[in-house]
């Protein structure tokens, strides 16, 4: 499930742009380096940091694959949830996107495993929208071990470093009319239980 009321048209700068949402300065980034954006919308934002940093190398994978255009930018039409790419990235964002896909953990798995050592990965993400019997205290716990951190304040997950582990749960599948979420948009109840 995609909501295109989130993200299609949402820039780099500005009140609701991606440097705010995250609370990380992407145009901040060392020379060269590799950005991934997952769940991009229509790219715009990745095309605002394009044009004022042709230096980096970025690339915006969507589901719907309605991008603004192409330039400098890499842009595939992709899964989040079975997109492989080539190499390491430097960073690694998804603006409001883990709200729509059915396995948050896996997705916020997968996104840290493509970073390079000492790359970030940053995203909204809230955890009311993970269920677990029992409420999601494991969760956080789990999280924090593997050493992510999640500000409840602010509603974001942000780890350094590549992650080559797992965590304790299995997904069980995911609720599409789970209902709005914090943003008032409609969002995707994930559910999972505890592996043996």
């Amino acid at each position: 499930m995609a909501n295109v009321a989130m993200n299609r048209e949402r820039r780099l700068a500005g009140r609701d742009g991606y440097s705010r949402v995250l609370g990380f300065d992407i145009l901040g980034l060392p020379p060269g380096a590799r950005w991934l954006d997952l769940c991009c919308g229509s790219g715009r934002a990745l095309l605002d940091a394009a044009e004022v940093r042709p230096d980096l190398d970025i690339t915006g994978v969507d589901l719907v694959g309605y991008f603004a255009a192409a330039g400098p930018v890499r842009f595939e039409t992709a899964s989040i949830t079975a997109w492989e790419p080539a190499g390491r990235f430097d960073l690694v964002t998804c603006v409001h996107g883990l709200h729509y896909v059915g396995d948050k953990l896996g997705a916020l798995l997968r996104a840290a495993s493509w970073l390079s050592d000492d790359g970030v990965f940053v995203a909204n993400f809230d955890i009311a929208g993970v269920h677990l019997p029992g409420g999601p205290r494991p969760v956080l716990k789990a999280l924090r071990e593997a050493s992510f951190a999640y500000d409840s304040r602010t509603r974001r997950i942000r780890r350094t470093g590549r992650f080559t582990g797992a965590l304790p749960f299995r997904y069980l599948g995911a609720d599409d009319r789970a209902g709005p979420n914090y943003t008032g948009q409609p969002a995707v109840a994930s559910h999972y239980e505890l592996a043996l």
